[in-house]
């Protein structure tokens, strides 16, 4: 028998860490995701085997199905890479007893869709495939085992944009048409910087003052962006937000470090510093980030579903 699953990719256009708390933020699912086969076979083992956005392996592991059962020792000298795997296993069997029990395993394949350094979703697309297969919530598998505010799990299970929002650690998913008429002046600028997004929320905890002020702001510009018609006042209110996060976690915005003679706005999307940046533009626009270095440019309407 074969299974197969797919999850989409995720950008958070607002509410880069106030989503952590409550604040209403504007996410899109991506074109790119992540795909997940899953075929019965007779032994009871797992043979798993990760391929990235070219065909290739990068990772691969076989293990027996009783392993799941005895103590995490067991895979202490195992990498980082199993390690995850392995409490993600253990972790949808706790919310999903009867998910890996019978006598049969498994030859599991994961495919990307984009290259691993992106930030697009490797790991929130895994964690949500992993859900459809063992039949349990994707948002208590991700919080269960590890943090986040589940906008990308969001992203994961959805075909458009949406308004995402975490209450009384319930998420809160509202879907919206965002259609913005000037998409074709929209681009995402890879940095080729991977940001560890741990360590900025780390960050944002430690420095945070005033939340209350931050996520009635923040929703502000979320329901403003919402309403836009016009590229100048996107740009605003892009620009607006870039200051208001700027000021919160006290670091300096992509565009006055990067980009200071770009005409148009450099948003940052997620951890601050690395992955894609959303930039306003024209169709000369990609020639400027390349003349910089920075050669993945994807407008719009090529990475937004």
């Amino acid at each position: 028998m074969i299974k197969e699953f797919y999850s989409h990719g995720k950008l958070l256009i607002t509410g880069e860490y106030a989503v952590l708390d409550g604040a209403k933020s504007l996410a899109l699912p991506t074109r790119y995701g992540q795909k997940l086969k899953v075929t019965t076979i007779e032994a009871p083992m797992i043979h798993w085997r990760s391929l990235d956005v070219d065909g290739a392996v990068w990772f691969e592991t076989t293990f027996q199905l009783e392993a799941l059962k005895k103590p995490s020792e067991q895979f202490r000298d195992c990498g980082e890479v199993e390690q995850t795997l392995v409490k993600l296993l253990r972790a949808a069997r706790k919310l999903n007893p009867e998910f890996l029990q019978n006598e049969q395993g498994f030859e599991v394949e994961t495919e990307l869709e984009f290259p691993r350094n992106w930030g697009l979703g490797s790991s929130s697309t895994l964690i949500n495939n992993l859900a459809q297969w063992a039949q349990v919530d994707a948002f208590q598998l991700l919080w269960n085992g590890f943090s986040g505010s589940g906008y990308d799990i969001a992203c994961a299970q959805n075909n458009g944009p949406l308004i995402y929002q975490v209450l009384q650690k319930q998420p809160v998913i509202e879907k919206i048409a965002f259609h913005p008429p000037f998409y074709k002046n929209l681009f995402f600028v890879y940095l080729d910087k991977k940001q560890n997004s741990r360590e900025g929320i780390a960050r944002y905890r430690s420095v945070i003052d005033q939340k209350d002020q931050l996520l009635s702001a923040v929703n502000e510009i979320t329901r403003a962006l919402l309403k836009t018609q016009s590229l100048a006042d996107f740009e605003a209110l892009l620009n607006h937000h870039e200051e208001l996060i700027s000021k919160t976690i006290q670091l300096p915005m992509v565009k006055s470090e990067l980009f200071k003679n770009y005409s148009g706005s450099v948003k940052s999307l997620g951890a601050w510093g690395g992955d894609f940046v959303l930039v306003t533009g024209n169709e000369e626009s990609p020639t400027y980030f390349k003349e910089k270095g920075y050669t993945t440019i994807i407008p719009y309407q090529q990475m937004i579903l």
